[in-house]
């Protein structure tokens, strides 16, 4: 054995008994101790459960819908709009309005009416039938019915909710799930259908296709049938499971059962979802380029070495963010200064290159006196304790860590001061890890004892039971607070691994330590668009996976699928491969730099999606079935996706592939990378070579890009009719007002018009305009009846309020 590998075994050994006397030996420790405390908790509160609310009594008319009489419970039903309603079943524990947004609502006229069934409740956009047992039928304006439930059955601590589904139904949603997009086609190991848990999770460093639970649940799903689609968020933070076979059964361990129900197309039920639990703000614009990442940039020089050579190799960059290790200890609020000697200096040269700073931050707090932060929050009562007034404490990586309590208000504001001073240093915003909450155990939840931790829940009390799903969400609102209290010029960033309903508001997410795997790249994709469509519109994966070396293909096919996704960021762990767009040579890299170009150009049109999320919540991401949601050909497609509405991206997912089949929806739809036009409502097979993935661009779309100050208008005309697209613009940070530009067009039987209409006082932000025309040749065109020249398939011009394209004969 040479003595270079007697020296790496016995410092590979030292790693690993350093690592086992840290954290092994206190995870056991903590482990056996949870468990103690939990078994001498009292279980209090329970209430005597029943299998039925027994019979219908009697029904009274209110402001905004009705209230039903059993014989052991009272129902509910509350009308916020005509098409969105709040289902109460009580007695029970009142939530905490932590994901709801909106709280003044106009009353609804409703008409209550007893028929021979029990008793109807009708909106005119909604009617509700009430059965005589406490089950519950509901129709859309044309009288369809799209959903049914069964009565409700209590537990000692908490519901179960039964709703038959119909044969070909699909359902959505549920958060972050490494599941099937349609979540009823997922099994268990047995093959039966797969039950779902709703509790954030920690992966602990990796998982795979079909883990879980994961970071992020939320108790909402989507159901899509033939008869429609429906949106159910149930308002309950407790641990639940939810089943989907021919009942879809959710079973919450406590808590209240209040849901909320709407239906409609699936852009209507986001619109519907958002408006009650909020709208994702619009980010600053550098937040959609690209960001660079790795456990593992310790100092100051490895930075300014990865930025250096992106700048050598004239790769664009918007943000660097640095992992637990350029802390002092991992410990909370810090940065290492003899390891960033100036960091207001160093942030400040990064800035000038156009890079933001972002530092990582977890909630625990290093158990220690010699903590001042320690000391201050344990002075002013701020950690989660037991009910003897014990503090939690749980190995995280700090060592032995407490935990503050944001169920408090007093609390959060406390942890909005501590950004502080990493804001001053020129920190640009925040990566919120570990915050399930998670910590280190031997055995059993990694999270802290769901019984004995004991939390404010703004004054009436409450346990981690009910906490935990929050916990994330409310760290969330306290660092958005203080980036948007400390620069109220500038839009707040953070990025949040955990969360719950209304994390939209205050974060972005992404998905997390999945391994590095074809499979896992297949994955990605259902897990975005379910987050989408549960109401969070930003995320995206650590691009290559962040456990493993991929090779050169795969890193390169999740490149190039990640560029057309929101979060557009590597990442990897610090036992891995560096991962930096060059690593693989040629010729990856050049077809690495050509999609981080190609992103940069599509900026214009992401960043007016953007605008419409904050608008109406609409995901960015969407599944093909948005474009129709009738045809049931699209329902199971989960490795292709819709950007906005105008672009249609799929994933190579497969090794080796060159060549594949997609689905298109109805309509008509333009290669993105050729001239050829393809007939959507059926399948075609396009090639699939290494420099491409398939990408579409629907007729009747205009595309913008730009590329310096010119900005391109990409004109993809309807074969017959009208078309339009727009343009948000403003200085990409703050709050000064934007502009919009409007462009109609319409194709007749000699060529296309179209129309620019603008709105707002920005300035419009490009000194040239220049128009590429696809489906067609040119032959003359005129700009504001002045013929201008053409060039191939490119008119160059400026801004307009007519242009007239004639078709070559």
């Amino acid at each position: 054995m040479t003595l270079f590998k007697q020296l790496y075994l016995k410092f590979r050994y030292y790693i690993i008994g350093l690592f086992y006397f840290k954290y092994t030996i206190p995870a056991i420790l903590y482990s056996w101790e949870r468990d103690r405390v939990e078994r001498e908790e009292p279980k209090l509160g329970t209430v005597e459960p029943f299998d039925s609310p027994g019979k219908l009594l009697n029904a009274e008319s209110t402001g905004r819908g009705a209230t039903f009489y059993f014989e052991q419970v009272e129902l509910h039903i509350s009308f916020l709009t005509r098409d969105l309603v709040r289902v109460d079943w009580k007695p029970g524990l009142e939530p905490i309005p932590y994901a709801i947004a909106r709280q003044d609502w106009p009353e609804v006229e409703t008409t209550l009416a007893e028929t021979r069934d029990g008793w109807t409740l009708d909106s005119g956009e909604l009617q509700m039938v009430v059965a005589w047992d406490g089950a519950l039928q509901w129709r859309d304006h044309a009288g369809t019915l799209f959903r049914q439930e069964r009565p409700p059955q209590r537990k000692p601590e908490g519901w179960i909710h039964r709703a038959p589904l119909e044969q070909e139904e699909r359902i959505y949603g549920l958060g972050e799930r490494a599941s099937s997009l349609n979540l009823r086609q997922a099994q268990d190991k047995e093959g039966n259908p797969k039950t779902f848990r709703i509790w954030n999770f920690d992966a602990a460093g990796k998982y795979t296709p079909g883990s879980d639970p994961m970071y992020i649940s939320i108790p909402l799903y989507m159901g899509l049938h033939n008869k429609g689609s429906y949106l159910i968020f149930y308002e309950n933070s407790y641990e639940g499971h939810f089943t989907f076979a021919d009942v879809a059964t959710a079973d919450f361990d406590g808590g209240p059962l209040r849901y909320y129900v709407t239906s409609g197309p699936p852009a209507q039920l986001l619109e519907r979802y958002t408006e009650l639990t909020g709208l994702s703000p619009l980010p600053p614009r550098w937040a959609l380029g690209y960001h660079q990442s790795r456990w593992g940039y310790r100092t100051e020089k490895v930075i300014q070495d990865v930025v250096d050579e992106f700048q050598a190799r004239d790769l664009p960059l918007s943000a660097i963010h640095l992992d637990i290790d350029c802390q002092v200890g991992f410990r909370a609020f810090t940065i290492d200064p003899q390891r960033f000697p100036n960091l207001p200096k160093f942030t400040e040269d990064l800035l000038d290159k156009g890079v933001r700073f972002i530092a990582i931050l977890n909630p625990g707090i290093k158990y220690s006196r010699k903590s001042n932060l320690f000391l201050e929050g344990q002075t002013l009562g701020l950690f989660c304790t037991r009910s003897d007034g014990t503090l939690v404490s749980a190995p995280v990586w700090p060592g032995w860590s407490v935990f503050p309590d944001f169920t408090s208000s007093k609390v959060r504001h406390w942890w909005s001061r501590q950004y502080r001073y990493l804001l001053d240093a020129g920190v640009t915003g925040f990566w919120h890890d570990m915050n399930e909450p998670a910590c280190f155990v031997a055995w059993g939840d990694g999270t802290l004892p769901p019984r004995s931790t004991k939390h404010f829940m703004e004054g009436r009390g409450g346990d981690h039971r009910e906490a935990h799903n929050l916990y994330g969400l409310l760290q969330a609102q306290a660092g958005y607070d203080s980036l948007c209290n400390h620069h109220p010029d500038r839009r707040p960033f953070i990025v949040s691994r955990s969360g719950w309903a209304g994390l939209q508001r205050y974060a972005w997410t992404w998905t997390g330590d999945i391994e590095s795997s074809w499979g896992a790249l297949h994955q990605t994709i259902a897990t975005v668009v379910g987050l989408g469509l549960s109401g969070i519109p930003y995320s995206g994966p650590d691009i290559g996976g962040f456990q493993g070396n991929p090779s050169p293909e795969l890193y390169l096919r999740w490149f190039q699928m990640a560029t057309f996704l929101p979060f557009y960021r590597t990442h990897s762990s610090n036992n891995v491969e560096a991962r930096p767009p060059w690593v693989y040579g040629e010729p990856t890299f050049s077809i690495v730099k050509a999609f981080l170009e190609l992103r940069y150009r599509l900026m214009p049109y992401f960043y007016t999606l953007a605008q419409e999320t904050s608008q109406k919540g609409y995901p960015l991401v969407r599944p093909l079935f948005w474009a129709d949601p009738q045809d049931s050909h699209l329902w199971d497609i989960e490795d292709g996706f819709l950007l906005g509405d105008a672009l249609l991206v799929w994933a190579v997912a497969e090794k080796g592939m060159r060549s594949r089949s997609v689905r298109l929806p109805q309509g008509t739809w333009y290669d993105f990378w050729q001239e050829r036009q393809f007939q959507g409502g059926r399948s075609v097979t396009v090639e699939t070579p290494l420099e491409q993935i398939p990408v579409f661009v629907k007729a009747g779309s205009i595309l913008p890009m730009e590329e310096g100050n010119c900005l391109t208008l990409h004109l993809y005309p309807p074969v017959q009719g009208s078309g339009e697209g727009w343009i948000y613009s403003d200085a990409g940070d703050g709050y000064d007002s934007g502009r919009s530009d409007r462009f109609y067009m319409v194709r007749d039987e000699q060529g296309l018009e179209v129309r620019w209409e603008e709105e707002g006082s920005y300035p419009f932000p490009y000194t040239q305009v220049q128009v590429h025309v696809h489906g067609f040749q040119p032959q003359q065109a005129w700009i504001d009846d002045r013929e201008v020249e053409i060039q191939g398939r490119l008119i160059q011009g400026q801004r307009f309020s007519r242009l007239y394209v004639r078709e070559a004969a």
